[in-house]
């Protein structure tokens, strides 16, 4: 793949609900807790929703399982999917063809809530 760089495509820019937090490789974890507990506890927020992509996974359970210890009567409810993402590779040298790369991502979705969440639901 020397011989391909990867050509950046805009991200289309979707609506962020107010009790979704995004969670990243790059954030801290210390500020996710306070921005989820300032939702929860002074805005009162009944629920939130905390989404990451990837290797940002492990952060977020944990991110879920503090915030379950510190704010008391915190219900969850976990969802797990993937996703598939295409990457587009074009060439730097002359005679090439361009590349579609296709890879799936892992994703989970965990929801707290100070209201019981569903009985029915598998997470």
């Amino acid at each position: 793949m020397d011989r391909y760089h990867r050509v950046e495509k805009p991200r289309p820019e979707s609506a962020i609900n107010e009790n979704e937090i995004r969670i990243t490789t790059q954030g801290l974890i210390k500020n996710y807790i306070t921005y989820a507990s300032s939702l929860v506890q002074e805005k009162r927020i009944g629920e939130i929703v905390l989404k990451a992509m990837g290797q940002a996974i492990s952060k977020t359970v944990a991110i879920a399982e503090i915030l379950k210890k510190r704010i008391p009567g915190l219900h969850q409810d976990t969802k797990i999917s993937s996703v598939s993402i295409t990457d587009v590779w074009e060439p730097i040298e002359e005679g090439l063809v361009p590349l579609e790369m296709t890879r799936h991502v892992s994703m989970i979705s965990i929801s707290l809530s100070t209201r019981e969440l569903s009985k029915n639901s598998p997470g």
